[in-house]
Order: C-alpha cells, then sequence, then structure tokens
C-alpha cells in the first residue's frame, strides 16, 4: 500500500508542475458572438428569397456572395452580423435609389465615370 501512495504521489507533483496558460480576455471578446455563429446568422440572411431575388437583380450570383462572406475578415463579419439587426424591412429602398442616382450624375459631371451618354 506504501508504494502504491507514494507512486500516486509522485504522479501527482509531476502532473501538478506542468505548465498553465492564463491569459486576459476582453469584455468586447467575451460578449461578441464567435465567428461561426456570425458566418451562420449571415448566409441564413444571405439565403432568403426576397435578398437572393435582389442580389440577382443586381447582377450578383449565389457562387460571388458566398466567396466574398467566406473572406470577410472577424472585424468585418462582425459588423456586417451587427449591420443586419438594423436593417429595416423594406423601408427606406425609394432614398437608396435616389442616393445612386445622385451619386452617379455627380460622378458623371466629375468625368469619374461616363453612364450618362447624352450628358
Amino acid at each position: 500500500m506504501r508504494a502504491f501512495l507514494s507512486g500516486l504521489l509522485a504522479v501527482s507533483l509531476v502532473v501538478s508542475t506542468m505548465p498553465a496558460r492564463a491569459e486576459m480576455i476582453g469584455t468586447t471578446q467575451l460578449l461578441s458572438p464567435s465567428a461561426t455563429a456570425q458566418r451562420d446568422r449571415v448566409d441564413t440572411f444571405l439565403a432568403r428569397e426576397d435578398v437572393r431575388k435582389n442580389l440577382e437583380s443586381l447582377g450578383v450570383s449565389r457562387a460571388d456572395v458566398e466567396q466574398r462572406v467566406a473572406s470577410l475578415t472577424d472585424a468585418e463579419l462582425q459588423a456586417l452580423s451587427g449591420h443586419i439587426d438594423s436593417l429595416p424591412a423594406g423601408a427606406g429602398a425609394l432614398e437608396v435609389v435616389l442616393i445612386v442616382i445622385l451619386i452617379l450624375l455627380i460622378l458623371e459631371l466629375a468625368g469619374a465615370i461616363d453612364i450618362f451618354k447624352k450628358i
């Protein structure tokens, strides 16, 4: 019995001297969802029928979308995932179209692009 206990004590002393690793983690790292959860959330959003049709009407294929989402960094993915929550459901479409037309017109008048051939 004495040999068994001394062997167990020796093993426990060897195991207890192994180095331990402890790091400080920030609050943002602790509270932010994991990258896989964010990527799943973005993929779920992009898989919706209305989003898919809107992207196809803009000429963006599903393969391009998947490739671009896969290449996002964790910070970009977190920003995109957070932005999905703040998107209004169909509101603001007219404003977006008007802003895009205004930007295109300004770029055309500045000579940066040549979209409108008659101007």
